[in-house]
């Protein structure tokens, strides 16, 4: 049995992060055209951030956030119900062999960016990167 785990950041492929960003584009076009035919959704605004892809392109994991990050349980479960009808609109729209699966997750990005800032502004580690 194939495994599944996507991997993180360079061990990816530079197919797989191609594939990757097809799918973040047009997925994120998808959101913001409202092409789903479902209103909750559609008046919801949802960054994605990422879509890594697993190494047989069969499996992709979206990485999304809602604008200001409010909603989120009602995000996934929206992106969950409508899964197979955005797997059909992103075949149409992306010339690849198969459309992969798609999967969810809370993309904390921003919340790690936060992090880090507010380690860099404390004085003793300033302090360090200043020697």
């Amino acid at each position: 049995m194939a495994n599944n785990r996507i991997p993180d950041g360079p061990g990816q492929s530079q197919r797989q992060l191609r594939v990757g960003e097809l799918l973040r584009r047009r997925l994120s076009e998808i959101l913001s055209r409202a092409e789903i035919h479902d209103p909750d959704l559609n008046r919801m605004v949802i960054t994605v951030g990422e879509v890594r892809v697993s190494p047989d392109l069969r499996i992709a994991t979206a990485y999304v956030v809602p604008l200001g990050g409010k909603g989120q349980d009602e995000m996934f479960e929206l992106l969950h119900k409508h899964r197979g009808e955005l797997r059909h609109l992103l075949s149409k729209g992306l010339k690849i062999k198969h459309t992969p699966q798609l999967h969810f997750r809370l993309d904390d990005t921003f919340d790690q960016l936060d992090e880090h800032r507010r380690l860099f502004s404390q004085d003793a580690v300033r302090r360090d990167l200043d020697k």
